[in-house]
């Protein structure tokens, strides 16, 4: 199993650190992308998202966690790199639907938004759900048409 990547600006490393501990508790390895607001005066999360999204798309780790104030400008940042679907989630029918019926590869979460203790029943329900292709398949597919599109 690849690591997950995880990664979070300075209004949510508490809630991070939250998720890392209940990942490693449930058997998941991680790698932090988060910057450190102490000695980095902060952090921008478009780096940050830009950063866990390029390492999914060049196959470093299969999911990523995204956390920021909403998970509203992570999930935008992160859905600018091709081929990555990240979805913004706040609770455990769209975070299981974003795998099932989207693929995501990427969940976000907001820190002032939800609390721990839902952030990981919702990324329970993310990492325990498949895609499961069928007639989602061709629209997962037409996405990725259209930012073929985009890019020409």
């Amino acid at each position: 199993m690849l690591s997950i990547a995880i990664g979070a600006d300075d209004a949510a490393i508490e809630l991070k650190n939250a998720l890392v501990d209940y990942l490693h508790q449930s058997g998941f390895t991680t790698v932090d992308y988060s910057a450190d607001a102490q000695h980095d005066g902060g952090c921008a999360y478009p780096d940050i998202a830009w950063t866990v999204a390029q390492a999914i798309k060049n196959g470093r780790h299969l999911r990523g966690i995204l956390v920021c104030g909403t998970g509203i400008g992570m999930s935008i940042t992160a859905n600018k790199v091709p081929g990555i679907r990240a979805a913004q989630c706040h609770d455990t029918y769209s975070a299981e639907r974003a795998r099932k019926s989207n693929d995501a590869q990427i969940i976000t979460l907001g820190a002032r938004v939800i609390g721990a203790e839902l952030a990981k029943s919702i990324l329970a329900a993310w990492l325990n759900a498949e895609f499961e292709g069928g007639r989602s398949a061709p629209k997962v597919e037409k996405i990725g048409y259209y930012e073929q599109l985009n890019r020409s």
